[in-house]
């Protein structure tokens, strides 16, 4: 079946696609052997860092097929030193268990880390990992016999902001990955603010009292080398506060656009113009402001195409008493938010939401959200009454026809904490997805989908030729009797963290996808024919399936 005969479906919703038996998130971490609890650093002085870490990662770094876990971790300030820290990678053992080998893969450094992104950026293979952080970020390539090398220096891309969350994506489609990093604002010890919410005792600030900084964009010049283009791509902006990143490709137009979440500043929609430059629109593309006209305090932010209406649209983790934005792709250019009038601005009105991605956890094959909140202020309580600092999750099931029903408490979701970054990856191989999940200031969860496998899913790796090797940027629709889903390899999005790079496709309970397309960055298109479901295919450029391994069912 052609592009074009396709364009024009959209996939009609499964009512009770679920099946019988209830669908849980069970907290399996300490049975996984996951052993970690974020250190903020904090020492009384209440400085603004301590509040904002920290991301998390799924990489399959060993290229066994199961998806490793990478957690990011901060440090002491210069001058108060208490502890050594580092960074965390544990390896899938692929019987639900990790192993900690950050000691022998060289990713033990001290830094103090905020985000991270992965991706293969010379083609090698092997997924390298960017990490982010205060005063300085640091490239690790990995040198696919179980170790990471660093090469920030070498590679020119060490970012000496307030790195938050960052990006791979191919910009300008010459089969090499660049890399996009939000910086905050430009905080240090020595600039540090006097601020308090009750008069008499200093209190963490907000970001309207320090100056904002550019994001930055490194172009990928192969080689192992990168060259910070920011000012000539038009990006340079330091009025920015950049705290969440995701790669759109919002007017259908083939070339990756880029949203950013600016916290308490106009958010950002910057479209390619196919030559190496970008212009923001984010006010005309209606993602700017609130729909009173307010620049909230974005965090976190995804883009997916939840209707299946061929356009992606965006959501946005917002402050507390702001709500999640849940922008809606009307084409033309243009969004609305539709979050003030669904289910999902109502529930998250009293949530401070960072860490959050659209997924489809019960596979009735529509994308459904979830979002990890936890407010800065330890004593907001004492001040809004209404307002918590440990906050639950939130997960909305997709209703369809733009309807959501807030699911998170019958899924599992009953403790409340201080949630940060949050990550999807299926991590046993039976199609449905599990969720990773950090906390400032405290530990990480790991929590394993129950249930979800009733439903059948298609699970679909890419490989570029001409293409990144990765297929970051690789817009893949599926056809079943149900209708048309369309996903699209993403790096980044969230709040300093990454998904992994998988895509799952919720089958309901077909049996096979009658059709597949795949749309590269290189502008090839694959047509791939009718796939059995609950298998994962790896796909080269081509429209060669490298691999099929069915799931555990």
């Amino acid at each position: 079946m052609a592009a074009a005969a396709l364009s024009g479906l959209r996939r009609v919703p499964m009512i009770g696609a679920a099946g019988t038996r209830p669908i849980r998130y069970v907290d399996i971490t300490r049975r996984s052997g996951i052993r970690f609890t974020h250190y903020t650093g904090a020492f009384g002085k209440e400085y603004l860092p301590e509040t904002m870490g920290s991301g998390c990662a799924f990489i399959d770094y060993n290229n066994d097929g199961n998806p490793d876990i990478f957690l990011v971790q901060s440090m002491d300030f210069p001058g108060h030193f208490r502890r050594h820290t580092h960074q965390r990678l544990y390896r899938n053992n692929g019987n639900g268990t990790f192993t900690d080998v950050s000691s022998r893969s060289g990713l033990d450094v001290e830094m103090y880390g905020m985000g991270v992104a992965v991706g293969d950026y010379d083609n090698d293979g092997w997924d390298d990992i960017f990490i982010t952080g205060l005063g300085g970020s640091k490239l690790f390539h990995n040198e696919a016999n179980g170790t990471f090398k660093d090469v920030t220096k070498l590679a020119g891309v060490d970012n000496t902001g307030f790195g938050e969350s960052a990006a791979w994506f191919d910009y300008d489609r010459d089969g090499l990955l660049d890399l996009f990093v939000c910086n905050y604002v430009k905080w240090s010890e020595k600039t540090d603010i006097y601020c308090s919410l009750d008069g008499r005792h200093k209190t963490y600030c907000t970001p309207e009292a320090y100056p904002g900084d550019t994001c930055r964009l490194y172009h990928n010049l192969g080689g192992g080398r990168f060259a910070d283009v920011t000012a000539q791509a038009g990006l340079y902006d330091p009025t920015s506060k950049s705290l969440g990143v995701a790669i759109i490709d919002y007017n259908r137009d083939g070339w990756p656009d880029i949203a950013v979440a600016n916290d308490t500043q106009p958010s950002k929609l910057y479209r390619n113009n196919h030559n190496g430059t970008f212009t923001e629109v984010g006010v005309e593309a209606g993602i700017a402001f609130s729909e009173d006209g307010i620049a909230r305090g974005a965090m976190g932010i995804d883009a997916d195409d939840f209707d299946d209406s061929g356009q992606a649209s965006l959501l946005v983790g917002n402050f507390s008493n702001q709500m999640l934005g849940l922008y809606h792709n009307e084409g033309r250019g243009f969004f609305i938010d539709i979050a003030p009038s669904s289910t999902v601005g109502r529930a998250s009105l009293l949530s401070l939401s960072f860490g959050l991605f659209f997924f489809d956890y019960d596979l009735d094959g529509l994308d459904d959200l979830f979002v990890a909140n936890g407010h800065i202020s330890p004593d907001i309580n004492a001040v809004q009454p209404q307002v918590n600092y440990a906050e639950l999750p939130l997960v909305f099931h997709n209703e369809g026809h733009d309807h959501f029903r807030s699911v998170g408490a019958e899924l599992g979701f009953a403790q409340a904490m201080v949630g940060r970054g949050a990550a999807y990856a299926d991590l046993n191989n039976d199609g449905a997805l599990d969720i990773l999940l950090t906390t400032n200031g405290g530990p990480a969860h790991v929590y394993q989908n129950i249930g979800g496998d009733q439903n059948n899913s298609i699970r679909i790796k890419t490989e570029g030729t001409k293409s990144n090797r990765n297929g970051i940027g690789a817009r893949i629709r599926v056809l079943t009797p149900m209708g048309l889903s369309e996903q699209t390899v993403h790096s980044g999005s969230s709040y300093c963290s990454q998904s992994e790079l998988t895509l799952t496709f919720g089958m309901g309970k077909e049996e096979q996808a009658d059709h597949v397309e795949i749309f590269w960055p290189s502008g090839h298109q694959d047509a791939l024919g009718s796939l059995r479901a609950n298998y994962t295919y790896t796909v080269q450029e081509g429209g060669k399936i490298i691999s099929a391994k069915p799931v555990r069912r």
